[in-house]
């Protein structure tokens, strides 16, 4: 009896301190709407928005094609978004903000962070995940992103409607995920200029007007192709075949290396006043036209005085060059490991 009576006190004193677990626990949890960033299915987001404090903001939104738009009017980078997808699928929270840190880290967010909204497809009806009908556009998610840890391995975030911040990482990564909720529209853009497939072009025109001699109209014709010097009126009739597959297929892929929209307005005017080094006009079979300028780019070792192999002074940039986009009314740095395949003198084309 006495020991049945030790079994029932053992018995009775552990079950109340698993209570007291129980309910110390359920006080410190935090709710999971409040610390759930991350979004299961990625798939069906159609829209991204990021808002900084700086007026700043950036609108992904997805097309039927698959592709994203950027801000209504401009392709994205395929890579960006892609990493930003995958991002918001598998960040997690790592730890919530200490709470000597709490009021500092709110303040720091509510100074300096960037707002996102995240909206998807959901149904108004939804059985087990087999019968969906009704399908709409929600705002399924709305949170702040804040900057890096002092140990540059997690991120500060917040929940929107919230005041419990967390640190937020993504396991296996080392680092901070805040520089991939860019909110600087050039972040975002795609460096493609042309994507044609031969068959998409109709001319092509190359002029260069220190050399107009060279300059000439390249037409892509049913069967065959038409050479024309744009200054003596000459045609090629005795062409090389292989020479211009090769330079039509160039156009396939042909991207800038940088955007440079925001730099000096003054300094862009100069440049884009001075005489360019050559003008290419494609009209597609569309009827699309896409007109680049290229300018010289000033040597950047000028001041050390670097010559040639046969000490002439350089004066050019061997490298790269300015273009300026007339479509879109873009300026930007291209190399020429790039439009050389795209710039070829007239007598280029005789076999």
């Amino acid at each position: 009896m006495k020991k049945n009576k030790n079994i029932l006190i053992v018995t009775i004193v552990l079950l109340i301190f698993a209570l007291v677990l129980i309910l110390n626990k359920s006080k410190s949890t935090i709710r999971k709407e409040l610390r759930n960033f991350a979004v299961e299915d990625t798939s069906n987001i159609t829209k991204i928005f990021l808002a900084d404090k700086m007026n700043r903001c950036v609108t992904l939104k997805k097309l039927e094609s698959g592709d994203w738009e950027l801000n209504g009017k401009y392709k994205t980078e395929k890579k960006t978004v892609k990493t930003l997808l995958k991002t918001m699928l598998q960040i997690e929270v790592r730890e919530p903000v200490a709470k000597a840190a709490h009021n500092t880290v709110v303040k720091l967010l509510a100074a300096k962070s960037t707002k996102v909204e995240i909206y998807q497809w959901v149904y108004r009806i939804n059985l087990f995940n087999k019968l969906k009908l009704f399908p709409h556009e929600k705002l399924t998610k709305t949170y702040y992103v804040g900057e890096a840890t002092q140990d540059n391995t997690g991120t500060y975030m917040l929940m929107d409607n919230s005041t419990e911040p967390f640190v937020v990482h993504i396991p296996g990564f080392r680092g901070y995920v805040a520089t991939r909720y860019s909110t600087i529209e050039k972040d975002w853009r795609n460096h493609n200029i042309f994507k044609l497939s031969p068959a998409d072009i109709k001319s092509i025109k190359v002029e260069f007007p220190e050399t107009p001699e060279k300059s000439f109209v390249f037409e892509n014709n049913i069967k065959s192709f038409s050479i024309r010097n744009l200054i003596t009126n000459d045609t090629i009739t005795n062409y090389d075949t292989v020479k211009i597959i090769n330079y039509i297929n160039a156009f396939q892929n042909i991207n800038f290396e940088a955007l440079l929209n925001d730099a000096d307005k003054s300094f862009i005017d100069s440049v884009t006043s001075s005489i360019p080094m050559n003008i290419l006009t494609l009209t597609e079979k569309s009827g699309k036209q896409t007109v680049v300028k290229m300018f010289h780019k000033a040597n950047v070792y000028n001041s050390e005085n670097v010559n040639d192999i046969n000490n002439n002074e350089i004066i050019y940039d061997r490298d790269r060059l300015y273009a300026l986009i007339k479509n879109t009314n873009d300026f930007v740095i291209m190399q020429f490991f790039t439009t050389d395949n795209i710039i070829k003198p007239f007598n280029f084309f005789k076999k």
